[in-house]
């Protein structure tokens, strides 16, 4: 069976430029997750599993866009006021039961259906009805068509509305309810498992003794995957056993889409996960020319993908965002799997020597100009509440530069990143 990731990522001994690196997982990564149908209602934050086709117009037939008088444009005086008689009422639901006659003036409302042949609707505001008449000034409609909704003209019968793998907003579930639609293929939700290992580890709220440290990393990672819509499961912390991680990873792989760890991925040979992942399938190691983050760990349990990222807390938050997202997102059926940056000016000075890409924490500020971002005070990949207290990272290129205040930098949100 082909691999998870195939010869492509294998790169023994060669730093891959982070370029490389994405272009490589835009053409090799594909869904691994089937579809099933569910009611539209629930169909908010899911993936299209097929293009969506629209079956009728909207409108479906054309309407007013305003409450005032349905006319014939050519009824209008062009050199004085314009009188007519108002003969009608058509409320929205309830279109007028016979063909509209010259010289007539029809009281609608908005989104009330318009009869073939009136071309202009005159705005309530612009008429004065008294005694069964409307009486409208000089310019009251300013052209044929005024205040028109014409059928079809925010989606014809025929049209693709939605592609497939796209991931469905509120206005995506009100444009398929338009057309009629009452449920939608999607993508099921990606399994993932989640585990940590180590004897230093604790859960929060355990004691914690000399020389053992709080499990951050499962936490956060948990918290990005559910973000991203995947339905995950908590294996917790596994403990420095190999026979236990082998087994844990072996149930594991056969329940779920993907398996995902932070740190516990080494070279050196008493690494536990490491030995457990190789056999029951093997581990790659993917190196890529970034800073924060030491080689993702790539590799693969019975054909469902397994990826360790780095253990310091910043580095597996940053390399999470920036390269195992978009690899989740493709897992998971979506299309969209680039991600999306902003040209800010700079308020720090900097000298890149180039050679890797880099990512700075770093936070907005408002000027009387518009906005600046400036970098974070530290860049040590230990210190979590640097993520917490910015707004974003700062990508800078893997080539050589100075950086001056008031310079363009691309700057990444969090928010970008995060769904």
């Amino acid at each position: 069976m082909t691999g998870v990731f195939d010869s492509c990522f294998a790169t023994p001994g060669k730093m891959i430029p982070l370029v490389e690196a994405r272009a490589k997982i835009r053409d090799t990564i594909t869904p691994r997750v089937g579809t099933t149908t569910l009611p539209l209602r629930h169909c908010c934050g899911k993936i299209l599993g097929e293009d969506v086709i629209a079956r009728q117009d909207v409108p479906p037939h054309n309407n007013s866009a305003m409450d005032g008088y349905a006319i014939f444009f050519d009824d209008l005086a062009t050199d004085g006021e314009t009188r007519l008689p108002v003969t009608a009422r058509i409320a929205a639901g309830h279109p007028l039961e016979r063909a509209a006659q010259r010289g007539e003036a029809l009281r609608i409302f908005t989104g009330a259906p318009i009869p073939d042949g009136i071309d202009t609707i005159v705005m309530q505001e612009n008429a004065v009805e008294a005694d069964g008449f409307v009486t409208f000034p000089q310019g009251a409609a300013h052209k044929k068509g005024a205040n028109f909704r014409h059928k079809g003209e925010d989606i014809k019968d025929g049209d693709v509305i939605l592609k497939k793998g796209h991931k469905l907003r509120a206005a995506d579930i009100g444009i398929c309810a338009s057309v009629g639609l009452t449920d939608l293929c999607i993508y099921r939700p990606l399994k993932v498992a989640v585990f940590s290992t180590g004897d230093e580890i604790r859960d929060a709220g355990q004691p914690l003794p000399i020389g053992c440290v709080y499990d951050i990393n499962r936490y956060t990672v948990l918290s990005m995957l559910e973000n991203l819509g995947c339905e995950v499961t908590d294996l917790g912390i596994l403990p420095d056993n190999l026979a236990t991680i082998t087994t844990a990873l072996d149930q594991a792989a056969d329940s779920h889409d993907m398996l995902f760890t932070s740190g516990g991925v080494s070279l050196g040979e008493e690494d536990h996960v490491k030995s457990a992942v190789n056999a029951l399938g093997k581990v790659d190691f993917w190196r890529i020319a970034i800073k924060p983050g030491r080689p993702i760990a790539l590799g693969e349990i019975k054909n469902k993908p397994f990826i360790g990222l780095p253990g310091n807390p910043v580095a597996t938050l940053v390399t999470f965002m920036t390269i195992a997202r978009p690899m989740l997102l493709g897992f998971s059926g979506r299309t969209d799997i680039s991600t999306r940056s902003y040209q800010v000016p700079a308020a720090f000075e900097m000298s890149h020597k180039g050679g890797r890409y880099e990512w700075q924490r770093a936070y907005l500020k408002d000027t009387d100009q518009g906005p600046v971002v400036d970098l974070f005070h530290t860049t040590g990949s230990g210190i979590l509440t640097s993520m917490v207290k910015t707004d974003g990272l700062v990508e800078i290129s893997d080539s050589p530069r100075e950086i001056k205040p008031g310079d363009l930098v691309t700057f990444i949100p969090y928010s970008e990143v995060s769904q």
